[in-house]
């Protein structure tokens, strides 16, 4: 398991389905692996990519924080959510 928490963030982004953002705190710390592509969103600004290391490997670019928000999605800040396409994310 990689985060789990009582405190994460429901966001519907356009037309995407949900994403959860999780509470940095909250999330396994030695997991994570700084990586060096950059995050742009115009509609919450920008961030940093994270890999993410499991039991199989080295998962790249699988987890997103927003480092700089736009006006409105402050409460994104501190927070990472991950690419429910790499990584299984469940609400329990």
């Amino acid at each position: 398991m990689i985060a789990e928490s009582v405190n994460a963030l429901e966001v519907i982004q356009r037309d995407y389905p949900f994403v959860i953002y999780f509470p940095r705190e909250d999330i396994a710390a030695a997991v994570l692996d700084l990586s060096d592509r950059p995050l742009f969103c115009d509609d919450r600004g920008e961030g940093v990519h994270y890999h993410v290391s499991s039991p199989e490997g080295i998962i790249r670019n699988a987890g997103y924080s927003i480092t700089a928000p736009t006006e409105g999605a402050e409460a994104l800040k501190d927070h990472i959510a991950f690419d429910a396409a790499k990584v299984t994310v469940e609400r329990v």
